[in-house]
């Protein structure tokens, strides 16, 4: 009930601050300095249509001017009498407030039209067509082209333009395109609907309370002026409960998205997965005796554990030092298992969820950049290990004369390049580059990489190298010494097996940069707090019970009963997802306190380089 409450609430500002073409508030500074480069840049501004939507001159106009005064980039026009439903989900995912200062926030919009400038289109390779696209393509195109503005795309009604009623047989191909799996959207579906169920007949009066409040919701939301009034708003508000059930229909009966990679693609992948599969031995090294950090021999098993992130076959073994603390992956992967269990997690078949993912982490990509800030004002910074720079990307907003570059392995660090999140990228061995870029920055962050690693203090004697004499490194890391390792067990998400190699406790590290020139200045543990634990337990239940069918390492395929499955699972873990939620925000406030103390499931670390 509480949670319907706020969300009307939050919903109902969030559509009374929505810009309406034409409106004096939507006015702004012409001498605003996004508005005058927007003026300045050389093209012109060009739609992105749905088919079905057509702008005329006058909304051509009105909305370049918009855009040119706004100094945005991408715009997306919402219709002025946009469906109850579609309205909900734009409310649900945009906050007009805070979406610009966002530049990681994913691109979502109403899914009509969008009116882009030639900046921007120019750099983006994927836009084959500009006109009469289908609703899912739209949707794939915002998040894309949000990519390429993060910090000049915005949201505006335009009363003039009709809205139009998406396809139902393109919903799948909708979720997908927004990155969210079919199965995940219709089981979550079935679990609010089982949610409400179970609630009526717990405690009838709050269950018929709470289904009431659900039904109404609408004219909560739009009582008053709104800026965006649904042309049929009684017909869908008073037969809400009945509409939501044909579209559930529809969506579950209907096609299935067009797939992102081909089936020949798939199948080539299948093959080479199965014939991996059947000889795990090779992706792993012989063990040792000794703890590669102290060299001791007290060494016992911390964790026996499975794949599941991914699902993948094989057992690893997490041994610890009775001596130092360090935790470590004991055998640990050859190069060739590195490469099988990281292929298809950041890029190929998981390169998009892998990007959702890191788009939500915005409170942590400010918290390292304020703290970089509090002690210095560098002229370049290296991200280490940066996957497509989102850490960059706000770190700007921070410290805005930085010159941010980034290094990793793959492809997705050239993309941030191309982006212009990032002036430069560096791609391999971090190792490799010391000698070449040695005193060339003024900080060199790692988060959530040395874990990753095979050999840390080679990772570390690249550092040393590569910062200046007063400088500074930023370390972020898991924390195994947290509550959370021992209360959660194996399904304690930062094991992060097989991918995470090492994990050591904070006084371990310091030594280690103590030993290199290095001298810690600041430590933070709440501020560092990645949480989503308990969300992230529930979800290897999922992997556990019913992993995804569609990956091509799960054997027997996509089946129409394994799919079915795993809706059915996830419908059944609904409601663990909900309280698990609500014990994650908890932890999130107690990490503040108590985060020193073992409350917050990771550390950051800043230390100065001395001179010398």
């Amino acid at each position: 009930m509480a949670a319907l409450v706020i969300g009307t609430l939050k919903a109902r500002v969030r559509l009374r601050r929505l810009p309406r073409l034409g409106d004096p508030g939507s006015a702004v500074n012409p001498q605003d300095p996004s508005a005058q480069a927007a003026r300045e840049l050389p093209g012109e501004y060009r739609w992105i249509t749905t088919v079905g939507v057509q702008p005329d001159d006058a909304l051509t106009a009105a909305a370049t001017s918009y855009a040119q005064r706004t100094g945005l980039l991408v715009l997306d026009l919402v219709p002025g009498d946009l469906g109850v439903n579609p309205l909900g989900t734009l409310l649900r995912d945009v906050n007009p407030a805070a979406f610009r200062g966002d530049p990681v926030a994913a691109g979502r919009g109403a899914c009509h039209a969008l009116l882009v400038h030639d900046s921007v289109l120019g750099r983006v390779a994927e836009v084959a067509r500009t006109r009469g696209l289908a609703t899912a393509e739209t949707a794939e195109l915002t998040v894309l082209l949000k990519r390429y503005a993060p910090r000049a795309m915005g949201h505006v009604v335009a009363p003039g333009l009709a809205a139009i009623r998406p396809d139902p047989r393109e919903a799948k191909a909708r979720f997908r395109a927004l990155g969210a799996p079919s199965a995940a959207v219709l089981g979550g579906m079935l679990g609010e609907a089982g949610a409400f169920a179970g609630a009526t007949y717990a405690t009838p009066f709050w269950g018929v309370l709470g289904l009431a409040v659900w039904w109404v919701q609408p004219y909560a939301i739009l009582a008053g002026r709104p800026p965006v009034r649904p042309r049929r708003m009684h017909t869908e508000t008073l037969l809400r409960p009945f509409l939501a059930v044909v579209r559930w229909v529809r969506a579950a009966t209907g096609p299935a998205a067009p797939p992102a990679h081909s089936a020949q693609e798939l199948a080539v992948k299948r093959a080479q997965y199965a014939g991996d599969a059947a000889n795990l031995e090779h992706f792993f090294e012989s063990r040792r005796d000794t703890c590669p950090w102290c060299s001791s021999d007290a060494l016992t098993v911390r964790l026996r554990t499975k794949d599941r992130l991914q699902g993948k076959p094989g057992r690893f073994t997490l041994d610890r030092c009775r001596d130092c603390g360090h935790i470590f992956q004991n055998p640990r992967l050859s190069l060739a298992g590195l490469d099988y269990y990281y292929r298809d997690f950041y890029d190929g078949l998981g390169a998009e969820g892998a990007e959702a993912m890191f788009a939500t982490m915005s409170r942590q990509y400010r918290g390292r950049a304020r703290l970089v800030a509090q002690h210095a004002t560098p002229a370049r910074w290296l991200d280490v290990g940066t996957g497509h720079a989102h850490q960059c990307l706000v770190a700007k907003s921070e410290l805005p004369d930085t010159v941010f570059d980034g290094l990793d392995l793959g492809g997705g660090v050239e993309e941030a390049a191309r982006r212009g999140w990032i002036d430069r990228a560096y791609v391999g061995q971090f190792p490799d580059h010391a000698d070449a870029l040695a005193g060339a920055y003024d900080v060199v962050s790692m988060h959530h990489f040395l874990e990753h690693v095979r050999d840390p203090f080679a990772e570390l004697d690249a550092a040393a190298k590569l910062v200046r004499p007063g400088g500074h490194l930023l370390i972020e890391l898991p924390d195994p010494q947290c509550w959370y390792a021992r209360l959660l067990h194996r399904r304690w998400h930062p094991w992060f097996q097989p991918q995470h190699q090492h994990l050591m406790p904070l006084r371990n590290l310091q030594d280690a940069l103590t030993a290199r020139g290095f001298t810690t200045v600041a430590v933070e543990h709440g501020p560092a707090h990645q949480g989503g634990l308990f969300v992230a337990a529930v979800t290897h239940t999922l992997t556990a019970l019913a992993p995804d069918p569609t990956r091509p390492w799960v054997r027997g395929g996509p089946t129409l009963w394994r799919r079915g499955r795993r809706v059915a699972v996830i419908g059944v873990l609904v409601p663990f997802y909900v309280v698990a939620g609500l014990l994650d925000a908890v932890g999130g406030q107690v990490a503040g306190v108590l985060g020193r103390a073992g409350g917050s499931d990771a550390y950051r670390l800043l230390a100065r380089k001395e001179l010398g």
